[in-house]
């Protein structure tokens, strides 16, 4: 961003491609936007909320109140006939924009200073044999782990600023995390569950994002 603060990271991480955007914060890593090269997507509202969520079959757009808008199917996913999607545009802010044209068209687009970056992170998964897509990839036991990791140190993150907000007091220790950290944990034991984890994994990483 023009304040110097990092707006979007592209990474990899073994087969996947993750690009990741954060809000225009110096003191946050609020996460507005994540895609994974795997078809698997979400954008956030400023408060943390779901605003639209994609996987490898579909996707839905959400509002504000948590009530669905709108939901499609990419074709070919999907039985029967599929719900086709209308373009889509959103700004994350004043920088950051998100177009969903098609499923392999879902463009992130960064303009500031008079200079313009684009990243399609859209994906075209191919259908089997069978006539059913592949199974969405599954997370490692150590991926699992670093993610509730991730979410604790954002977790302590904001009680440091709440203990430099109010040093005196501790109102800050009674205080609950921002909207968009009790998400990402939420996720995060979602995930475990449809893993299949081990109830040992499952109950360190509960450990970790609870503690």
């Amino acid at each position: 961003y023009p304040s110097g603060n990092l707006a979007i990271m592209v990474t990899r991480e073994g087969d996947q491609m993750i690009c990741t955007v954060q809000e225009d914060e110096r003191r946050t890593t609020k996460i507005r936007a994540l895609f994974q090269s795997d078809g698997r997507s979400t954008c956030y509202y400023p408060n943390g909320d779901e605003w639209i969520n994609m996987s490898i079959q579909g996707g839905q757009y959400m509002d504000q109140a948590g009530s669905r808008v709108k939901r499609w199917r990419w074709p070919n996913m999907s039985p029967g006939p599929h719900v086709p999607l209308s373009p889509i545009f959103i700004s994350l802010n004043r920088h950051v924009g998100v177009r969903i044209l098609a499923q392999d068209k879902i463009i992130i687009s960064f303009l500031a200073m008079g200079r313009q970056a684009k990243f399609n992170m859209g994906t075209k998964v191919q259908v089997g044999a069978a006539g059913q897509p592949p199974a969405p990839a599954q997370l490692g036991r150590d991926e699992l782990l670093l993610l509730a990791s991730r979410v604790r140190i954002l977790q302590l993150f904001d009680r440091m600023r709440g203990c430099i907000s109010f040093p005196s007091s501790e109102q800050w220790n009674k205080m609950q995390p921002p909207a968009y950290v009790l998400t990402q944990a939420a996720k995060i034991l979602e995930l475990c569950a449809a893993t299949g984890i081990s109830e040992e994994l499952h109950s360190s990483i509960r450990a970790i994002v609870n503690a």
